[in-house]
């Protein structure tokens, strides 16, 4: 039994050559700050080791453990040291193997390659992080094929629109050269035509600014409570006429009681482009739905169903890119027609998601089904 006086000071001396040997640890830890992780781990072990052996000799000058013990203690302390830097040395090589792979992997989320995460369960940090890297490579895929996709979306855009645009101008050239040189048989129909064609042109500006507001976040609302049966009705006899052009019946049957949060006006460009999506793409003879229904999560559900023969499976995820036809023929049908720019369901994706609503499409037996979701009103 160790009298406790003579525990205090063995306690005492150990305790300050531990604290001198850390200190000198601890520098050069900071003088190593920037060498690999192998160098920092020894230098860890060695300062344990130092500290051990440094305090048992500093006990020992104190007369507290004869030279023979003192002998055997430091033999221990030098092979636990030993067996420690070995220790330390499958450690920092393990980890620097996981560096470098950690490494790798960051550099193959740089050249866009795809990174996996950990195919065996393994709780390490490095591990962890190699599952969030994966996660990041595939956001980062995502977000390259959304960039991919909204590029490829810009430059169709551009040619088609450029196309749209000289198509009618190249027309009204033609026609005021004829008029200007006298050439015109009929220069009522030709100012007939010249309206018809600036009317077409400015429709195109017009959806061409409307979507510029809409992606850039310029969309300006005002919201109010708004009856879809107003604005279905509405939509329904200013295009009666259209649709009757195309020997193509609308029936509608929109429940009065569904009153949505939104701007009257736009709500109003969004069906009206569906009507005339629909009215383009269904065959003479045949009918075009519109209905609406309440959701069980505070939405209503505007629905437009056509008869047009359905959208291709590849083509559904792309009906509301801007400028993408389904047709191979990018020639805008005449005005009179009803004929769009490509334009009118991107307009209407980009209303529909400003208000906080969805806007989807499938197919149906014999055409295809736009579905519009929108926020109800909380009517008193």
């Amino acid at each position: 039994m160790i009298p406790l006086p003579d525990l205090a000071a063995i306690v005492g001396i150990a305790l300050a050559c531990a604290l001198l040997v850390g200190a000198l640890g601890l520098l050069a830890l900071r003088l190593a700050r920037r060498s690999p992780l192998m160098v920092q781990l020894l230098i860890v072990v060695a300062t344990a080791t130092l500290s051990v052996t440094a305090g048992m000799v500093a006990v020992a000058q104190a007369m507290y453990l004869s030279p023979h013990d003192l002998l055997a203690s430091v033999w221990v302390a030098v092979s636990a040291g030993l067996v420690s830097l070995g220790a330390a040395i499958v450690v920092g090589r393990a980890f620097t193997r996981q560096v470098a792979h950690v490494r790798g992997l960051a550099r193959d989320i740089g050249d866009g390659a795809p990174v996996e995460p950990p195919a065996v369960p393994d709780r390490s940090e490095l591990a962890s992080l190699q599952r969030e890297l994966a996660l990041a490579s595939r956001r980062l895929d995502d977000a390259r094929a959304e960039v991919e996709a909204l590029e490829s979306s810009r430059r169709e855009l551009v040619a088609w629109i450029s196309h749209d645009l000289r198509t009618p101008l190249a027309g009204l050239r033609a026609m005021a050269e004829a008029l200007e040189d006298g050439l015109a048989d009929d220069p009522q129909r030709f100012h007939r035509q010249m309206r018809l064609q600036v009317a077409h042109l400015t429709t195109l500006v017009d959806e061409l600014f409307e979507l510029s507001k809409i992606q850039s976040g310029r969309l300006d609302l005002t919201l109010e409570p708004v009856s879809l049966y107003d604005l279905v009705s509405d939509a329904v006899a200013e295009l009666s006429v259209l649709a009757a052009a195309h020997d193509i019946t609308i029936r509608e049957s929109p429940d009065p009681e569904h009153v949505v949060v939104g701007d009257a006006g736009e709500l109003s460009r969004v069906i009206a482009n569906l009507l005339i999506n629909a009215i383009q793409h269904s065959p003479p003879g045949t009918e075009i739905s519109v209905t609406t229904q309440a959701g069980a999560d505070g939405t209503a559900t505007l629905s437009v169903v056509d008869s047009g023969g359905g959208i291709a499976a590849a083509d559904l995820t792309k009906i509301f890119i801007a400028g993408w036809r389904a047709d191979a023929s990018r020639t805008p049908a005449p005005v009179t027609t009803g004929g769009g720019s490509g334009l009118g369901l991107a307009i209407a994706h980009g209303i529909v998601k400003a208000h906080d609503g969805e806007i989807s499409v499938t197919n149906v037996p014999g055409g295809c089904r736009f579905d519009v979701v929108l926020p109800r009103a909380l009517v008193a």
